[in-house]
This record gives C-alpha cells, sequence and structure tokens, in this order.
C-alpha cells in the first residue's frame, strides 16, 4: 500500500503512462545526435564560400555567443578569420563596415 501523505516525497514511482528508462535514454541520444548534426551543420555553414563573410561572422558569433571585436587587434580576429575561412583581411573589412554603420543608398542624380 503506498502512503500518499502530503509532502511525501517517494522516489522511483512512475505512472503507468510514463516512458521507461531505456525510452527515455534513447530519447535522450536521439536528442543528442539531433543537436550534434546541427551543430556540425552551423559549423559548415559558418566557413561555406557560398556565405558572404559578414554571414559567416554572423553565425560564428551565433555559435560562440561571442561579437565581433572592435579592436583590429584582438587576438579573436585570427580566431575567427581560421573558423570562418576568411582573411583576416576580410574580417577587419567586416569590422570596420560594422564600425561606420549602415552605409545609405545612393540617390539617383536629378536630370538638368
Amino acid at each position: 500500500m503506498e502512503d500518499k501523505s502530503p509532502g511525501r516525497i517517494v522516489y522511483g514511482s512512475a505512472g503507468a503512462s510514463a516512458e521507461s528508462v531505456t525510452d527515455y535514454r534513447e530519447r535522450m541520444l536521439t536528442l543528442q545526435a539531433e543537436a550534434l548534426e546541427r551543430r556540425q551543420q552551423q559549423l559548415h555553414e559558418q566557413a561555406s564560400p557560398l556565405n558572404s563573410p559578414a554571414e559567416r561572422i554572423r553565425i560564428w558569433e551565433r555559435l560562440h555567443q561571442l561579437e565581433l571585436p572592435r579592436d583590429p587587434a584582438h587576438r579573436l580576429i585570427a580566431v575567427i578569420a581560421a573558423n570562418t575561412g576568411l582573411s583576416v583581411d576580410e574580417v577587419l573589412m567586416e569590422q570596420r563596415a560594422r564600425a561606420t554603420g549602415p552605409v545609405a543608398p545612393a540617390t539617383p542624380a536629378q536630370p538638368l
């Protein structure tokens, strides 16, 4: 007979509809495998020549939860370049572009 006193914690008592330990382990292994696959895909995208340098750097920032340093001499510049397949100069160009802000589109010249 089970004691159902208020405040009493009964360990190891799973309801009839709870998943088995084996099912739980399999589900956790599947979730881990899916997370690893997503991470591998993101790592591939951060170095893919199909993505612009700005996009590759944004992917790197998201993966590492860090922002592109503002200091051109920061040691992460070389790490970002290596991880994204970019040159240090390309990373520095993106750094400068971010520092100057968005460029307004050019207005067409008015006819005389």
